[in-house]
């Protein structure tokens, strides 16, 4: 064979190089261009809907259909239009210009964000899933979809036993992936599938690029099983704590131990597999709604979402997904995240039900025995016995060499000495800056050759940790007499005992620390969130793929409290299979609690002042009283498009968005005409009003009158103050009028309108503050 020439040689590299820099610069881009204008079918996409995304393609790969192919990774149809694509900022740029374009988004990672929990809601744990004076038997017709890490369906919490047959709607499959998967569908997990093409095309770039740039990294992306199956637990875990069936012996190492169910425990399951072990990217999760939709569930649970500060509604994958379940009347819930700060709420979208998370009467708890008697109780999951009490020293007396003690105190990776630390019970720190999660600070610890330790988290989160060697999580004020006690003592000594399960020893519910608040980031005049529910130290299945052998597994976070709430949408939607998204989420908040298990105001975490709607919403959730709401805020999705209509959307981008020939109404409608079962005036300036609008589902001979808990600096006056119905269904209106009376006021003021009938309370939050 003849050599090759320099010249040619030169070329071919520069072809080579050209090619693996387009794969650099390049990522998955999604794509949206509104509603549907065809249905999807389970055989396929649609060819003349292909053929047009791939036309769009060619137009910026230089003409070339190979290359829009091999460049293509999904098409939406079944909810919504669009497609997902490897692209070049440059060629989003050129399609997002392009006619009948809402957005194109880049391929953005999402995070993820109960044996006792029901039975301290009122939803008492047994074979049973009745509210007290309502039959949810028609549960079984009741398909929840969950957008998660999929399933692990041997689980005991989904087992098929004495269910009817698969409801003849349903327009779903079951996608089983590997055959050494093992993955099975039955009368309980109705439909399951998963998505990977968005992932597999971001994490395999990030492991390319790696060994360019010289490390020795594997260059095949990490899929444990390409399957609707759970190995990570996240999926299992929401799932059985919304829909699981009832498990007689269900605890986490001998901690919780009881009978155990999820809310709606005859409610079917589809599985939608969008997470995997490195996140949740965009272009997976709308196509795992783009089935949802399609397939026929009638609500989706999303434990799931983006880093604050939250993006345009129609640049976030969720709020696009659930804007479009909710035109097919499928109402989505979904966590409010757990960053725990002020604004710092997401998924806020005001179709969503957003969920905030706090505490139950339980917790798990490891004691600390100090050298001079004094006992402190901390949060754990560790079972470890000690045999006695042994030596104890803060971190920064062991740090390693280049450590500063106050770095050695966080008992970062590689900071601790190990002649030092031998033996010892360490005295750490956590902070929300801390690099090393809990259960990691625990690892470091062990690895010093410590023998216990006692961390003072700065966070006081209060989350119970399987920490891998006897330990204990206390707060800073506990802290601070830990470290005084070390401070003053010749030779101190500590033991820390096995942790056990605590009734009520504190107030309870409590909102968690993590939980992220209000106000809405985009549309302050939108309360967010919306309600709140167990999100700490729940008990619920697991996957033994993540940790052999074990079926249960304790977790925290928003991610725990959403599918609490979907539980509960799943009884409503039982009793009341016609009531549209708006007015299922309306019985949910109107009849929310703000009182605690022992008549006082609900507290927040770590500070135990009085919780805000900021904090929690309208309150927490009372499945007692769900089903009696009395009368209901609802909202049709013409009621949305005009929403859009008065944040800014024009008549071109609502008919893309929503389809038809939808235009904007002269007046262009204020933000807060909503019928919102809630009220925020967030730039009150003198006065102004607003109207809501009641729809009476209780005796069809009501009457309600109202009362009103003026929020500080404000009056507050509402006509008419009688409501009388005389038949189920029918509908009035009430006009809320707020005055100015102390215009300094700078912050945020609370208060609340209470319709009172002769068996329902409505409660509606408010929430002012000054121009």
């Amino acid at each position: 064979m003849a050599s090759l020439s320099l010249t040619t040689i030169i070329l071919l590299l520069s072809i080579v190089l050209a090619e693996f820099n387009y794969s650099l610069s390049s990522q998955v881009h999604v794509v949206y261009m509104g509603k549907a204008t065809k249905s999807g079918n389970d055989a396929g996409i649609d060819d003349d809907t292909l053929y047009h995304d791939h036309q769009m393609l060619a137009s910026v790969h230089d003409g070339s259909l190979e290359k829009a192919r091999a460049s293509h990774i999904y098409t939406y149809q079944g909810g919504f239009r669009g497609f997902a694509a490897k692209l070049t900022k440059e060629q989003a740029s050129i399609l997002a210009a392009m006619p009948g374009v809402i957005s194109v988004l880049p391929n953005l990672k999402r995070k993820l964000h109960t044996t006792h929990s029901w039975d301290f809601m009122g939803l008492h744990t047994n074979e049973g899933t009745e509210v007290p004076g309502y039959s949810t038997k028609d549960q079984e017709n009741v398909i929840i979809g969950f957008i998660d890490t999929g399933i692990w369906p041997e689980s005991p919490s989904f087992h098929d036993e004495g269910m009817s047959p698969v409801p003849s709607r349903w327009n779903g499959s079951c996608q089983v992936g590997d055959p050494s998967s093992n993955f099975t569908c039955n009368k309980k997990i109705i439909g399951a599938r998963y998505y990977l093409s968005g992932y597999e095309a971001e994490e395999q770039k990030q492991k390319n690029y790696q060994v360019v740039e010289g490390e020795d990294a594997d260059t095949d992306v990490i899929i444990k099983s390409k399957s609707p199956r759970d190995t990570m637990g996240h999926g299992t875990h929401i799932t059985s704590t919304a829909a699981g069936r009832y498990v007689k012996n269900m605890s986490y190492k001998g901690l919780g131990i009881g009978g155990g169910r999820g809310g709606a425990q005859m409610a079917r399951i589809a599985v939608y597999k969008a997470c995997w072990e490195m996140g949740c990217y965009d272009a997976d999760l709308l196509a795992a709604f783009d089935d949802a939709i399609k397939d026929g569930v009638d609500i989706i649970s999303v434990s799931l979402g983006p880093d604050p500060p939250q993006d345009d509604y129609f640049k976030d994958p969720i709020s696009i997904g659930s804007f479009h379940a909710l035109t097919k009347g499928i109402l989505v819930i979904s966590s409010a995240g757990n960053a725990g700060g002020y604004g710092m709420a997401t998924n806020i979208a005001p179709w969503l039900l957003t969920v905030a998370a706090g505490s139950t009467d339980r917790d798990f708890a490891s004691a600390v025995v100090l050298g001079d008697g004094t006992k402190i109780l901390g949060d754990s999951l560790t079972r470890y016995n000690m045999s006695s009490s042994i030596s104890t020293i803060s971190a920064s007396e062991a740090n390693a060499a280049y450590f500063t003690p106050s770095q050695s105190s966080f008992c970062l990776d590689s900071s601790l000495n190990e002649t030092k630390a031998k033996g010892k019970i360490l005295v750490c720190r956590h902070s929300e800056s801390s690099s090393d999660t809990r259960m990691e600070k625990s690892e470091i610890v062990k690895r010093a050759g410590a023998s216990g330790m006692i961390l003072i988290d700065e966070t006081e989160y209060r989350v119970a940790t399987p920490f891998v060697l006897p330990a204990s999580s206390v707060n800073r004020e506990v802290g601070d007499k830990i470290m005084s006690y070390l401070n003053t003592t010749r030779s101190p000594k500590s033991i820390i005992l096995p942790a056990r399960t605590i009734m009520g020893s504190l107030a309870a519910p409590r909102v968690s620390a993590f939980s992220s608040r209000g106000p809405n980031s985009l549309t302050p005049d939108i309360l967010k969130p919306d309600v709140a529910a167990p999100g700490l130290n729940i008990l619920a299945a697991w996957s033994p793929a993540k940790d052999k052998c074990m079926q249960f597994n304790v977790l925290s976070g928003t991610s725990m409290a959403c599918p609490h709430v979907t539980g509960i949408a799943a009884l409503v939607k039982a009793v009341y299979p016609t009531w549209s998204p708006s007015a299922i989420k309306s019985a949910i908040m109107t009849t929310a609690t703000i009182l605690d298990k022992k008549g006082n105001n609900v507290i927040t975490d770590p500070e135990g002042t009085p919780a805000n709607p900021f904090d929690f919403g309208s309150g927490f959730i009372d499945p007692t009283r769900i089903l009696n709401p009395g009368l209901i805020f609802d909202s049709s999705p013409l009621n949305y498009k005009s929403f859009l209509c008065s944040i800014g959307y024009d008549n071109h981008s609502l008919q893309i968005i929503t389809g038809g020939s939808s235009e904007c109404i002269k007046p262009i409608p204020r933000t807060s005409d909503l019928n919102y079962a809630s009220i925020t005036v967030p730039n009150l300036k003198g006065s102004y009003r607003v109207t809501r609008t009641v729809t009476n589902v209780g005796d069809p001979w009501s009457v309600y009158q109202v009362s009103v808990d003026a929020p500080k600096g404000v009056n507050v006056t509402v006509s008419p103050k009688v409501l009388a119905f005389q038949s189920y269904g029918s509908s009035k209106s009430f006009t809320v009028y707020f005055r100015a009376v102390d215009p300094n006021l700078q912050d945020y003021v609370f208060g609340s309108v209470l319709w009172r009938g002769n068996k329902n309370m409505v409660r509606v939050p408010l929430v002012v503050k000054m121009q």
